[in-house]
């Protein structure tokens, strides 16, 4: 059986979502920031899952489209804690790139599924 991408990447990365929101409470004392993160950075891999059970194929694009949505949105709350210096740049830059190719992976497939 082929290996699901996003599924395995999205899953990956909320970990490291809930992990990095774990360090944020605990040793910078940041409790709004780190929620939004929280909760929109593990959005991504629930979505990938729920679109595994769409009705549709139109089902299955709003999914992703809602998990596409999710992944702009913990974009930016990396942007804001970097900039705000909760995060460093090392800290940063690992979890930058994974949002960044999740956001390439969720493009493309919404793009594929909607030419179909």
């Amino acid at each position: 059986m082929k290996e699901n991408v996003i599924k395995t990447r999205s899953f990956a990365f909320s970990v490291k979502i809930v992990n990095l929101y774990k360090f944020l409470i605990a040793e910078k004392k940041e409790f709004v920031l780190s929620r939004q993160l929280l909760r929109s950075g593990t959005s991504i891999g629930a979505m990938v899952r729920e679109a595994e059970q769409a009705e549709s194929r139109a089902d299955f694009t709003y999914k992703f489209a809602i998990g596409l949505k999710e992944a702009n949105e913990t974009d930016y709350w990396l942007d804001l804690l970097k900039e705000t210096d909760y995060i460093s740049a090392l800290e940063y830059n690992e979890i930058k790139n994974d949002i960044g190719e999740i956001l390439k992976l969720l493009t493309s497939i919404i793009k594929t599924s909607k030419s179909k």
